[in-house]
């Protein structure tokens, strides 16, 4: 496994994999992104992110089922592996203790 540390982009794609757990595949995470970030998303830049967190091993990638819809071809659908999930934790872990450290009056803007 090459390394665990998550880039804001990447942490974003693993996490709407997550997210779409069972049906996790390039054009549905691009389609859920766009939809949650209000904007476009490039197939390709989701796709080349896909393709190295599986280098780094936080996801596994398997070949669906052939549909018709889709004229004979398979999806490569996407899940999250035990290392995937404790990067995400981990991530998770040091922007709340980052937020949780931030004084109130860090905030407070006076005229």
């Amino acid at each position: 496994m090459k390394g665990t540390q998550l880039g804001e982009f990447e942490e974003i794609v693993l996490l709407a994999i997550a997210l779409l757990y069972d049906d996790a595949y390039s054009v549905a995470i691009v389609e859920e992104l766009t939809n949650r970030l209000e904007r476009p998303m490039s197939l390709g830049v989701v796709h080349r992110t896909m393709q190295r967190l599986e280098e780094k091993g936080l996801v596994n990638s398997r070949f669906g089922e052939a549909t018709a819809e889709r004229g004979g071809r398979r999806k490569r659908l996407f899940t999250v592996t035990l290392a995937g999930e404790q990067a995400l934790r981990e991530a998770r872990r040091i922007r709340n203790d980052l937020w949780d450290g931030i004084p109130n009056a860090a905030f407070t803007h006076l005229p």
